[in-house]
């Protein structure tokens, strides 16, 4: 096995291997909704909590990159990310509920940057094109995780998440360890700051496109599960099959992802995702057999899957000097949408319907669809 083919094979597996603790976790807000006894709208104020804690760690994270490297970052946040994941699951209200996703959000933000900007770098010092799969394995991992708490149903669900984030972790950690030492990677100095004025204007469209996909993104993970628990009749367990479906498209979408850019061009596979996404939304917003939902989840994962991975090599392209600094900035705002969605998702179901709260993705969407120009590499 060349040396290359190694680095991209363990990128992939670390990508796979951080989100599990996460997608056990979609799995479980539900329940953690109704062990607390929240409402809609409280619980969605509990999901703010994320973001307060990721948004300015990424900028930290950023920074971290050029002077720790993301190899040892990784290696440090996987098993961080456990211990603050159990966390959530013994609060005892709202208000703790909330401070225990701040800590959880501050980890993902170390983790998120890690991989994307050795992911990045790889394919710019590589010549490769490898960020999509990466994040399908990522979305894969989500996938995975929600499973494996769907068939653990009689495990607590504390034990549930040591389960999976332990053996998960551990791994984690050799994979990262084991990763190649990229030019730039370890012990540099910091790149010199910027005034927000000194930005790329480019990089702000960038970051603004993914943002719509993310919102999406971040509202399905939150609340496919609750949307269906409340489709499916009263008693039922299966609800979390929403997320995998969901998880396993948006991991089908990534791993073609690199395909279609090749065959397609950036710009339409990225109008062509968001036209899925919408035709998805929509299946699940007007009132139609249940069914009808399975296939609206399916839609919507393929929709959002590479409008990510196409921000983040597109911030990595635009220059040498600061692609960890673009990176994080565009992790910033896509992680802000991916955090914002669900609770405004909640808010607008409090006082209207779920259904009501999902048609608010639309707008965006269309705007994303016009906006995928940008995506284009410079």
């Amino acid at each position: 096995m060349t040396g290359t083919r190694k680095t991209v094979l363990l990128t992939m597996a670390v990508f796979a291997l951080e989100p599990l603790p996460f997608g056990a976790w979609l799995a479980l807000i539900p329940f953690v909704k109704e062990q607390l006894a929240l409402n809609k709208a409280q619980l969605a104020i509990a999901l703010l909590g994320m973001p307060v804690g990721v948004i300015p760690s990424l900028q930290v994270a950023g920074w971290l990159m050029s002077r720790v490297g993301p190899r040892r970052v990784l290696a440090v946040a996987f098993p961080v990310q456990v211990v603050v994941l159990c966390l959530p699951l013994l609060a005892t209200g709202l208000a703790s509920l909330f401070v225990t996703l701040v800590l959880y959000g501050c980890v993902v933000a170390m983790l998120q940057v890690g991989l994307n900007v050795y992911a990045g770098r790889l394919e710019k010092q590589r010549g490769l094109t490898v960020m999509s799969r990466c994040h399908g394995f990522w979305a894969l991992g989500v996938m995975v995780g929600s499973l494996l708490i769907a068939l653990m149903p009689s495990v607590p669900a504390l034990l549930a998440v040591i389960y999976i984030g332990v053996p998960s972790a551990a791994l984690g950690i050799w994979a990262a360890l084991s990763l190649e030492r990229l030019a730039g990677q370890e012990g540099g100095p910091a790149p010199p700051r910027r005034r927000l004025r000194a930005l790329p204007i480019r990089l702000g469209f960038i970051a603004v496109c993914t943002l719509f996909v993310s919102m999406t993104e971040g509202a399905m993970s939150d609340w496919a599960a609750i949307y269906l628990a409340e489709r499916l009749p009263e008693g039922a367990t299966h609800a979390g099959i929403a997320v995998s479906i969901f998880a396993g498209f948006l991991a089908l979408g990534r791993f073609l992802g690199d395909m279609g850019k090749v065959m397609l061009g950036v710009v339409t596979l990225a109008r062509l995702a968001l036209l899925c996404a919408v035709t998805g939304l929509l299946l699940l917003i007007v009132p139609l057999p249940l069914w009808t939902s399975y296939i609206g989840f399916a839609l919507i994962g393929l929709g959002v899957s590479v409008g990510f991975p196409l921000g983040v090599s597109a911030a990595a392209g635009l220059d040498d000097t600061h692609e960890g600094p673009n990176i994080a900035v565009v992790s910033t705002v896509t992680m802000l949408g991916f955090l914002i969605g669900p609770p405004m998702i909640g808010s607008l179901a409090e006082i209207f319907t779920l259904r009501v709260g999902l048609a608010a993705l639309l707008p965006g969407l269309l705007v994303g669809i016009w906006m995928a120009r940008w995506l284009k590499p410079a």
